[in-house]
């Protein structure tokens, strides 16, 4: 449901002024919420938190709005410089936008990446990132992370290709039989119809990625942005240089992986290596 318009000052953020520029264009033009929404294919609602300034404008809504208006590159800019901002929810903005993502490709040093994960891995990971968390913590956070997963597993799934160090199917979370379910799951993701999923062995030596986690989103609209991660902060990187230098390393990982097959014996191997 559209939020009522609420007073903006555009000297405060970059947000604020990009908002107050929308709606006046809006209104210039008499459009409703309701007959822009069917030109850039966002909700009314999005919308509304976007013109108050609520909700970060999503990478792909400038370039339709200097289209729509005619405007000649003046959202493209705001929002550039919107980017710059700092902004303390990248990581749920992050989840905004995997969830509109068309292709998905990552990198994952150290862990299962969320999107792959069993809820058994998800949950034995969240305690050992804090043992001292409420059992209901626990749960809300694994119902979440397994909400995101219906981007891979829906009727129309997006694509993905992922990138795993070997340290990721080597180190062990849970029992025994937790394990040898979450490297399963692994080895059936490595070559499917929407995506693939290659490790990096130790025996390929270092790359320009390692010790992280990167997430490359690709939107409806050919953009991409970039997340970065590390153990306690995550950067949203939209600038086209930053995106295409990410690209590029994650490119060159994928030539030094192990190819799909490759990768889904090297899983079965260690699968066939767990004791009980």
């Amino acid at each position: 449901m559209p939020q009522p318009p609420r007073e903006l000052t555009p000297e405060r953020s970059a947000r604020h002024l990009f908002g107050a520029k929308l709606r006046a264009y809006r209104e210039g033009a008499k459009m409703s919420l309701e007959a822009l929404k069917q030109v850039v294919n966002l909700s009314t609602s999005h919308l509304s938190r976007i013109e108050n300034a609520t909700a970060m404008p999503p990478p792909d809504l400038p370039r339709a709005l200097d289209a729509c208006f005619g405007t000649d590159g003046i959202f493209v800019e705001l929002y550039r410089l919107c980017a710059r901002e700092s902004h303390p929810d990248q990581f749920q903005r992050r989840m905004e936008l995997e969830a509109r993502a068309r292709l998905v490709q990552e990198y994952s040093g150290q862990l299962v990446p969320g999107l792959l994960q069993t809820e058994a891995y998800a949950r034995a990971q969240f305690r050992e990132h804090d043992p001292k968390a409420a059992p209901d913590e626990v749960d809300e956070l694994v119902t979440a992370r397994m909400a995101r997963q219906s981007l891979v597993n829906r009727a129309d799934p997006a694509d993905y290709t992922f990138v795993l160090d070997e340290a990721v199917i080597r180190r062990r979370f849970g029992t025994a039989e937790e394990w040898r379910h979450q490297l399963a799951r692994l080895e059936a993701a490595a070559d499917t119809p929407n995506g693939t999923l290659q490790v990096h062995p130790f025996a390929r030596g270092g790359h320009g990625l390692m010790g992280g986690y990167l997430s490359l989103l690709h939107l409806p609209d050919g953009t991409a942005v970039a997340y970065e991660e590390a153990i306690t902060t995550g950067w949203l990187l939209e600038e086209t240089h930053e995106v295409i230098r990410r690209q590029r390393a994650y490119d060159r990982l994928t030539a030094y992986a192990l190819t799909p097959s490759e990768s889904a014996a090297l899983i079965r191997s260690v699968i066939e290596e767990i004791e009980p």
